[in-house]
C-alpha cells in the first residue's frame, strides 16, 4: 500500500489506548486513519471513532504474532495501580514450573515517571499447558465437568485470551484421567517407600436411587513420622451389589494397590458388616503371611458409628418428652406475649442461661441436643409457666424432666468425647481408649439405676457398646498402653471399674495380646527396615572393657585351635554339621529376649508426664533408637484409623452422600476425580475442625 503522499502526524503526546501502539495515525487531507503496523491495514483513525474497531482488527490480525490486546490493556491498569513494574507469573505444580508468559514485558517511563509505553516480545499461547491447567483446575476445586461449555465460562475465557479455543467436556474427561494415572504412580510409588505398615479404611457413599460406593482410604505414618492418608478407591455398587460380596471387592482393591504382604489393620464403617466378610479377608491375607496378633487388627469397626447408634438410642427413648420440649417451645415463640410472661418468669426464677430457646431440624442429632439443652436450662420456667399463661397446656412432670436431663448430660458427654477427637491436630489411635471408658462408665451407672426409664435405655445402648468393645477392645487398649503417658496404668485404672472381679483376667488378656502382637513383629523382617545405626546386633555387644576384649581374642583363637588340632578333622566336621540347629536355636532365642526386654524396659519405666501439647508421633520418632521393634510396632497400631468418617458426624443421622455433578459421571470418571482431588488437595495439617456444627469437606449431611 503506498502512503508516500500521507503525512505522518507527530503526537505531541502519548494516546490513551495502548492499542496505539500497534497503530500509526496519519493524516490525508481531511480524514485521518489509523495503519496497523503489522499488515498495513488502514482503518478509521478519528478521534470521534473510539478505538473498539482497531482492538477487534489485532485480534483478527494474523501477522501480529500473536501479542494479545486484552493483555496489553490489563497490564496498563495494573501499571497505573503501582509503578512497580509487570511480573511474569508462573504457575508451579508439584516442582514443575509453568510459564504463563514466554516473555516478561519491557516497561518505559517518561523523564516525570507518568507516561509509559509497553512494548511485549512475541508472547505465544500454549494451548496444551491451558488445557491441562483447565483439567487441574476441575479436579482440585471440584467444579463439573461440563463447565467448559457454559456460556458465561466462555466469555470469560475470550475476553480472556480470544486464541484459547474451548475445550468439550469429553476432552476434559480424558485429560482428568491422564492426571490420575500420573499420579496414582506417585501414590503407589509413596507407599511403597513407607517403612510402616498400611491401615484401610473401608467406608460407604450413597447418592438417591443408586445401589451407592465404597471408599477405600490408606491410613500410614509416613518416614517423619507424620500422620497421612490417601484415598485409593471409589468403587461404584451397581445394582447387583449384595453384602456378601464386600470381601471380594476389598481384595480386588488390596491387589491393585499390592497392599496383601504389607497390611497392618482393616477398619469397617459399620458395627454390623458380616463376620463372614471379615474371615474371608483375613483368609485370603493369611495365605501371604501369618497375621500379626492372630489377625487382632484386621477386624477394627468405626467407633463414630456406634457412638451415633447410642444417642440414636437416647434420643428415641425420650421421644415422647421431646414432643413435649417441642410443643412448650412453640408455645413461648408463637406470639410477643407469649415470649413476654416467659422472659418475666425466667427473670423471677433466677434462670442466667444465656442461650435462647431453640427449636430441632429433623434428623439432625446435633439439634436435638441443643434443644434440650436449652429446654433444660429453662426448666425452672416451664415447669410454673401454666400457672400465668392459661394457653399453655403441655406441661412436663418432674419425673420427665429429670430424663430429660440426664439425656442431655449423657449427649453433653458423647459431644465432648467427639470434640476431644476432632479437635485434635494428629487422630491417633490411643485418643479414643480414655473416652469409649468413660462412656461405658456411664452407661454401666445408668444400668444400676433404680429409675426403670434410665435402667432400661442404659441397658439398651450398653449392648451396643459391648459389641464394639468385644471386637475392638484389646486394639483401643493397646493403643493406649502404647502411649507413653498411659502405658498398663490406664488399664489398671479403668478395668476394675468396668469388669469388678473380672478385672484381673481383662488387664492379663490386654498384657499378653501386646506380648503376642509384639512377638510377631520380633520375628517379622519388617522391623528391619527402621534405621537400626544405633542398635547393635547380639554378636557385636561389647563387654565392659574394649581393652580387655582385645587382650581375650589371642586366647580365643589359641583355643579353637587347640581344640581342632587334638581331634579328627571328620569328627568336629560332623559336630559341626549337628550342631547347626543348635546355633540357629540360640540366636532365635537370644534374639527374642533381647526384643521382649525391649518391651519389658519401655512398661517398667516411668510415665511420660502428661501435657497439652504432647506429639506421641514426634515421642516415638525421638525414641525409635531405644525401642527398635516397639516403635515398629508403635507406627503400625497408631495410624490405626478407629473411625471411617469425621467425628463430628456423631451427632449427624446421615452419611456420606455424593454431590449431583460427581454421581453423574461413569465410575471410572467418579473415581479418578474423587481420588485425584484427594491426593492434589490433602488436608492441611492442624486445620481440622473442632465443632460438630463443621462440614466435612467432600460430601454433604443427609437431612
Amino acid at each position: 500500500m503506498e502512503l508516500s503522499s500521507e503525512i505522518a502526524i507527530k503526537k505531541p503526546k502519548r494516546l490513551t489506548s495502548v492499542v496505539w501502539n500497534h497503530f500509526e495515525r496519519v493524516k490525508k487531507g481531511d480524514s485521518c486513519y489509523a495503519v496497523c503496523v503489522h499488515c498495513n491495514k488502514k482503518l478509521s483513525g478519528s478521534s470521534n471513532s473510539g478505538t473498539t474497531h482497531l482492538r477487534n482488527h489485532l485480534m483478527r490480525c494474523l501477522k501480529r504474532s500473536n501479542v494479545d490486546v486484552t493483555q496489553l490493556l490489563a497490564a496498563k491498569r495494573r501499571k497505573k495501580d503501582s509503578c512497580a513494574g509487570i511480573l511474569n507469573v508462573n504457575f508451579v505444580d508439584e516442582g514443575r514450573r509453568v510459564e504463563g508468559m514466554n516473555s516478561p514485558a519491557i516497561v518505559r517511563f517518561d523523564q516525570d515517571g507518568k507516561d509509559m509505553s509497553y512494548k511485549f516480545a512475541n508472547i505465544k499461547l500454549d494451548e496444551e499447558r491451558s488445557r491441562l491447567d483447565l483439567a487441574y483446575m476441575i479436579i482440585m476445586h471440584k467444579y463439573p465437568l461440563s463447565m467448559t461449555e457454559h456460556l458465561g465460562f466462555g466469555t470469560f475465557v475470550r475476553n480472556l485470551q480470544p486464541l484459547f479455543q474451548p475445550v468439550p467436556s469429553g476432552d476434559i474427561e480424558l485429560l482428568c484421567t491422564e492426571i490420575y494415572l500420573k499420579e496414582k504412580q506417585k501414590v503407589y510409588e509413596m507407599m511403597q517407600r513407607l517403612q510402616g505398615r498400611i491401615s484401610i479404611a473401608v467406608d460407604m457413599w450413597t447418592y438417591p436411587e443408586t445401589a451407592g460406593y465404597l471408599c477405600l482410604t490408606a491410613h500410614y505414618i509416613d518416614n517423619d513420622w507424620k500422620l497421612g492418608k490417601k484415598i485409593l478407591n471409589f468403587v461404584t455398587l451397581d445394582s447387583s451389589y449384595t453384602d456378601d460380596l464386600l470381601s471380594e471387592i476389598i481384595i480386588k482393591c488390596l491387589m491393585e494397590w499390592n497392599l496383601e504382604s504389607n497390611l497392618s489393620a482393616v477398619t469397617y464403617h459399620d458395627i454390623f458388616v458380616s463376620d463372614d466378610n471379615v474371615i474371608k479377608i483375613k483368609d485370603w491375607l493369611s495365605q501371604s503371611k501369618p497375621l500379626l496378633g492372630d489377625g487382632l487388627l484386621y477386624d477394627v469397626r468405626c467407633v463414630a458409628h456406634v457412638l451415633n447408634l447410642i444417642v440414636e438410642d437416647a434420643v428415641e427413648a425420650l421421644r415422647d418428652v421431646l414432643e413435649k420440649i417441642r410443643a412448650s417451645i412453640k408455645h413461648v415463640k408463637s406470639s410477643q406475649t407469649a415470649q413476654g410472661k416467659f422472659s418475666e418468669i425466667c427473670l423471677q426464677a433466677g434462670i442466667q442461661s444465656q442461650n435462647a430457646l431453640l427449636l430441632d431440624c429433623p434428623n439432625q442429632l446435633h439439634s436435638t441436643y441443643q434443644m434440650l439443652k436449652t429446654a433444660v436450662e429453662h426448666k425452672a420456667a416451664f415447669s410454673v409457666l401454666h400457672l400465668h399463661d392459661n394457653a399453655f397446656t403441655t406441661v412436663l412432670s418432674d419425673l420427665e424432666w429429670e430424663w430429660a436431663s440426664a439425656i442431655s448430660e449423657f449427649m453433653k458427654l458423647i459431644f465432648e468425647v467427639s470434640c476431644v477427637f476432632s479437635g485434635n491436630a494428629c487422630p491417633t489411635a490411643n485418643l479414643y481408649c480414655p473416652e469409649i471408658c468413660d462412656v461405658h462408665l456411664q452407661l454401666t451407672e445408668w444400668c444400676k439405676s433404680k429409675d426403670v426409664f434410665l435402667s432400661s435405655v442404659g441397658s439398651k445402648m450398653r449392648a451396643r457398646l459391648d459389641k464394639y468393645w468385644s471386637k475392638c477392645g484389646l486394639v483401643l487398649a493397646i493403643s493406649a498402653v502404647l502411649d507413653p503417658r498411659f502405658k498398663m496404668k490406664l488399664v489398671e485404672y479403668y478395668y476394675p471399674q468396668m469388669y469388678a472381679g473380672e478385672s484381673s483376667n481383662r488387664i492379663n488378656d490386654v498384657s499378653s495380646s501386646l506380648r503376642n502382637l509384639f512377638n510377631g513383629y520380633s520375628v517379622s523382617p519388617s522391623w528391619s527396615s527402621v534405621d537400626q545405626s544405633s542398635v547393635l546386633p547380639i554378636s557385636s555387644v561389647p563387654s565392659s572393657s574394649n581393652d580387655a576384649r582385645d587382650r581375650l581374642r589371642g586366647f580365643d583363637k589359641f583355643v579353637n585351635e587347640t581344640v581342632q588340632s587334638n581331634m579328627p578333622f571328620a569328627v568336629v566336621d560332623n559336630r559341626r554339621d549337628r550342631l547347626k540347629g543348635f546355633d540357629k536355636f540360640l540366636h532365635e532365642t537370644s534374639q527374642t529376649q533381647s526384643t521382649i526386654s525391649d518391651l519389658d524396659k519401655y512398661l517398667e519405666e516411668p510415665v511420660f508426664p502428661r501435657s497439652f501439647d504432647f506429639n506421641i508421633l514426634n515421642w516415638w520418632k525421638v525414641h525409635t533408637a531405644r525401642y527398635p521393634i516397639l516403635s515398629v510396632v508403635a507406627r503400625d497400631v497408631l495410624a490405626i484409623p478407629m473411625s471411617t468418617v469425621a467425628p463430628q458426624l456423631v451427632f449427624s443421622s446421615g452419611g456420606k452422600v455424593l454431590d449431583h455433578s460427581r454421581a453423574a459421571l461413569s465410575p471410572d470418571t467418579r473415581q479418578a476425580l474423587i481420588c485425584s482431588h484427594d491426593w492434589l488437595c490433602p488436608e492441611p495439617e492442624a486445620s481440622l475442625p473442632s465443632s460438630i456444627h463443621s462440614a466435612l469437606a467432600g460430601f454433604v449431611e443427609r437431612s
